[in-house]
């Protein structure tokens, strides 16, 4: 019986003008709902079991299958790199070379630009990239070290279609005109939700807070924010990221 079948039968059944219809509806209904009784302990043994199954199968996944199949994929990697959440999406003929010691989301998207030539993706040493970041790569994208990518990053090197609507609906790429490269030097933090467009470098140790949409290029050691994204105050560069950190969010940047 289909889905919309069974919602049927349950329409019927609890308007139905007969009474002793609806009581089978009633009925049904607690069969669906009922509940076994178990003791706290058995549920907190069950609990950590599952738990314990589902790490223990993740990182067998992660060591012999994700981790290999993506490495597969690569032009160059360093050392430990760590995948979580799976194997990031890639589309394009794009060339990616990672650094040591970087940790990936696994539902991440890298994209290259079909119509550019040898489209590349550079990511240097102790790279975060974090959960459902999109990076599209026009012609380049560096990140050097130490960059952290919260969630929803998008760093997009190209828009993927033409401004004008009849090009769009015939399938035509986007203008050269509209692709360009992205450079996050070392240190640079994005939080979440951020937008980075084509053309823009972000100098070393720069925080860009949540939501923010870099349209220009910032300088160094500072704080962004805004769309688009402009120049909060000044950082510091000897600040430890420690403190760094504890005083971002205290401004409610994160």
């Amino acid at each position: 019986m289909s889905t919309m079948t069974i919602s049927n039968f349950k329409h019927w059944l609890r308007n139905h003008p007969n009474p002793k219809m609806r009581e089978i509806f009633v009925i049904l209904k607690k069969v669906r709902n009922f509940e076994f009784p178990t003791p706290k302990v058995y549920n907190k043994v069950m609990h950590f079991s599952i738990k314990a199954v589902t790490s223990l199968v993740n990182e067998l996944l992660r060591v012999l299958i994700y981790t290999p199949a993506f490495k597969g994929r690569l032009a160059q990697y360093g050392k430990q790199l760590y995948l979580y959440g799976g194997i990031p999406f890639v589309s394009g003929s794009l060339s990616i070379s990672i650094g040591n010691q970087c940790r990936i989301s696994g539902h991440t998207t890298f994209s290259g630009r079909s119509c550019s030539y040898n489209p590349q993706l550079i990511v240097g040493d102790n790279v975060d990239i974090g959960w459902q970041n999109t990076i599209a790569v026009g012609r380049k994208v560096i990140l050097g070290d130490n960059v952290r990518l919260a969630g929803k990053v998008y760093l997009f090197g190209y828009s993927g279609h033409p401004l004008d609507a009849k090009q769009r609906a015939e399938g035509a790429p986007d203008e050269e005109s509209r692709i360009g490269d992205i450079h996050l030097e070392k240190d640079v933090w994005l939080a979440s939700n951020v937008i980075v467009q084509s053309g823009v470098t972000i100098g070393q140790g720069t925080i860009v807070a949540a939501g923010s949409v870099v349209t220009k290029s910032l300088p160094p050691f500072v704080l962004a924010g805004g769309s688009p994204a402009k120049v909060i105050r000044s950082i510091a560069p000897d600040q430890n990221k420690e403190s760094t950190e504890a005083r971002y969010t205290k401004e409610g940047a994160q």
